[in-house]
């Protein structure tokens, strides 16, 4: 089968899923081109071929907070070369390939493209749970107005699709019709990983500018790994009890299985890769994105961990007394690895074919 697999650049977390469900179909012998924008393109182009840079939106940082305004700036002039330039890719694109079936993992080029080709479009994406499941008021109680306009903003971007696999570790129900959850895909090396109870902190953060982080983190006193906070590292720094490691792959994944605990964002794939191994987390998600916020509300519903505002030393020392309490709610989690959710996108791209006749 012949497939053109979009994938949204904005953050890592869709580019490491992407590739696990990429080798997936790879090694089910379909032919897949890729598209896909930011640092992510660099990233699955190094895994697999027929890889073609995309504009996409990207977001704006300030301290651990979206800045709409300059966000908007943003993409308004990268909009202005970034359009002409999707349209060349959009006929690059067709000039070799033509595809039989879309996946979108939240992604809108592949999706227009499939539109304008009358293709069947299926999105595997954990971010359609907003808009594709009923959600308690009890739990979005004074989030209200945020979570009408983002679950507005998802239904628009990728509405009328052949089928929505939504990945998620919480299972509200179905609101929608052709609507699918399964559970997270896992990197295969998050799979074979041995959960270790360590003594370090594991914190990661993609805000850079989140500069008062570290100061709370010295107060604690507890070891700390850091990742994110200063991306043009080579070799580690440390700082007291923090050490700040430069991103490797490898060296995450190790310092994440042998954690105490996790401190980070509301981004759904360490998360969920948390959860898997068992590893309570601190959740204090960047403020202006509900998808993270959403996250986070489940994860301290489901007792796996905590969600807070803003990190402040009361907060994390709260959040550390309550670590017993998580691990027993995370014993009961199980997951059997990727198998279920490859299943289910098999099941849909065969019938995405049948339906096509």
């Amino acid at each position: 089968m012949r497939i053109l697999y979009g994938v949204v650049g904005e953050g890592m977390g869709h580019a490491t899923r992407s590739r696990v469900v990429l080798e997936e179909l790879v090694r089910d012998q379909h032919e897949v081109h890729i598209v896909v924008s930011g640092r992510a393109r660099e990233y699955l182009a190094r895994h697999f071929a027929n890889v073609h840079r995309i504009w996409g939106l990207t977001i704006n940082y300030g301290g651990n907070r979206v800045r709409n305004l300059r966000t908007v700036v943003q993409n308004l002039r990268g909009a202005i070369g970034g359009w002409p330039a999707n349209v060349s890719a959009y006929f690059n694109v067709l000039s070799q390939f033509r595809p039989e079936v879309v996946i979108s993992d939240f992604e809108t080029f592949s999706y227009l493209v499939g539109k304008a080709l009358r293709l069947p479009v299926i999105t595997l994406d954990n971010i359609q749970v907003i808009s594709r499941c009923e959600h308690d008021p009890r739990l979005l109680g004074g989030h209200e107005p945020t979570f009408e306009l983002t679950r507005a903003f998802v239904e628009a971007k990728l509405p009328r699709c052949f089928h929505y696999l939504v990945t998620t570790f919480f299972y509200p129900p179905a609101r929608r019709e052709r609507t699918t959850l399964v559970p997270p895909v896992l990197r295969p090396e998050i799979l074979a990983a041995r959960s270790e109870a360590g003594e370090h902190l594991l914190v990661y953060q993609t805000a850079t500018t989140n500069r008062g982080l570290p100061e709370v983190l010295k107060r604690l006193g507890r070891p700390t790994r850091i990742y994110g906070l200063r991306r043009d590292l080579t070799e580690e720094v440390v700082d007291g009890n923090l050490s700040y490691r430069p991103f490797s792959e490898k060296g995450f994944i190790e310092d994440l299985r042998t954690a105490w605990a996790v401190v980070s964002g509301g981004g759904f794939t360490l998360m969920s890769e948390a959860v898997y191994l068992r590893k309570p987390m601190l959740s204090v998600p960047v403020q202006g994105q509900f998808e993270q916020v959403l996250n986070a509300l489940y994860l301290q519903e489901l007792g796996y961990g905590r969600y807070a505002v803003r990190l402040s030393e009361e907060v994390l020392v709260d959040f550390l007394e309550s670590l017993g309490t998580c691990t027993q709610a995370l014993s009961g989690y199980v997951q059997d690895g990727n198998q279920v959710t490859f299943a289910a996108l098999r099941h849909q791209l065969a019938d995405a074919v049948a339906t096509r006749g």
